[in-house]
């Protein structure tokens, strides 16, 4: 009996046993996974929400061609060179509907008027140039043509403010015309015909006038002054550029001044005041050349009205010369 129960089979008994239960610590291992998850979703959200158009196109295109992009360069591409913007608010940007992550472009405010100067200054400044060239050209043919050569003391050069003058003057012992007449010596025809050659080369319009020494000048019952006689010498001219090769149309303005504006005020008489000037104008002087006058707008309660116009209500007298016969009394 004894010996019976030395035989039993040995039973061993494992109890296994779970700590805590549904209290285990199992479930935050994986609470942790879902929250590093979401937190990196909010992550990425942000940072696509804070990050250019641009920025966004170069991500956008690295996924559809990485290769592409890793071989080329550019925003993404693995390069140090591309940041992609941190996020937060932009203080520089405008509120409104402005897209997340892009600044409003500089504005630029342009002064018209500023702008119109300078461009008018640029276009004076090219233009006395050429001037300046056409100088040189006439001043080059003078002294390679014989011809003319021989008169460079009589044609004087200059820049005014209408444009280039050229004045081809008297001398006491070789007039330009017949004395008393508008009938052109025939190196004074010589001179005109290289000289309107030379003028045609140039955009620019021309303006013509004839003057007079001080010496009075009348026939019979005055009706032949020098103001005719300084006008019909600058028409000769005119026909005499015009046969040289300049184009007619050209020609906007010719004056007779008679002895209204000298060249030498000290000596009214002296020959040198008898000249023909012609003006290669610019283009401030042509709209001037090329407008019949102009309206003014008049302030009463200014005083522009008593500045403007006389005492009697007449339009104050130009400066300017007009061209025109004093008026007889």
């Amino acid at each position: 009996m004894s010996e019976d129960k030395n035989k039993r089979p040995i039973v061993i008994k494992r109890i296994k046993k779970v700590a805590g239960g549904h209290h285990g610590g199992a479930w935050k291992i994986a609470y942790a996974d879902f929250v590093t998850a979401m937190m990196a979703f909010f992550l990425l959200m942000w940072l696509l929400g804070s990050t250019s158009k641009g920025d966004l196109e170069g991500i956008s295109e690295y996924f559809k061609t990485p290769l592409k992009v890793a071989l080329m360069g550019g925003s993404g591409s693995g390069d140090s060179s591309s940041i992609i913007k941190g996020g937060g608010q932009d203080l520089t940007r405008s509120e409104g509907q402005v897209k997340s992550g892009e600044l409003d472009p500089e504005k630029k405010i342009i002064n018209l008027k500023a702008a119109n100067e300078e461009r008018i200054r640029n276009e004076t400044k090219q233009e006395i140039e050429k001037l300046k060239e056409l100088k040189s050209k006439i001043e080059a043919a003078i002294e390679n043509n014989k011809k003319l050569k021989e008169f460079k003391k009589q044609i004087l050069l200059d820049l005014t403010t209408e444009g280039l003058r050229i004045q081809i003057v008297d001398e006491k012992n070789r007039p330009m015309f017949r004395s008393g007449s508008a009938q052109l010596e025939d190196y004074t025809r010589d001179i005109l015909r290289e000289i309107g050659l030379m003028l045609n080369d140039m955009p620019n319009k021309v303006s013509l006038s004839g003057h007079t020494d001080a010496t009075a000048y009348a026939t019979a019952g005055g009706r032949y002054s020098n103001w005719e006689l300084s006008a019909d010498r600058a028409n000769a001219s005119r026909r005499e550029l015009i046969t040289g090769g300049l184009v007619d149309e050209k020609i906007v303005r010719v004056v007779g001044l008679s002895s209204a504006v000298l060249f030498d005020k000290d000596q009214p008489q002296n020959p040198i005041n008898r000249r023909i000037s012609i003006i290669v104008m610019n283009k401030k002087a042509e709209e001037a050349a090329q407008q019949d006058g102009g309206t003014v707008q008049l302030d009463a309660e200014n005083g522009d009205v008593a500045t403007t116009l006389g005492a009697s209500g007449v339009p104050a007298a130009s400066p300017a010369v007009t061209g025109g016969a004093p008026p007889t009394h």
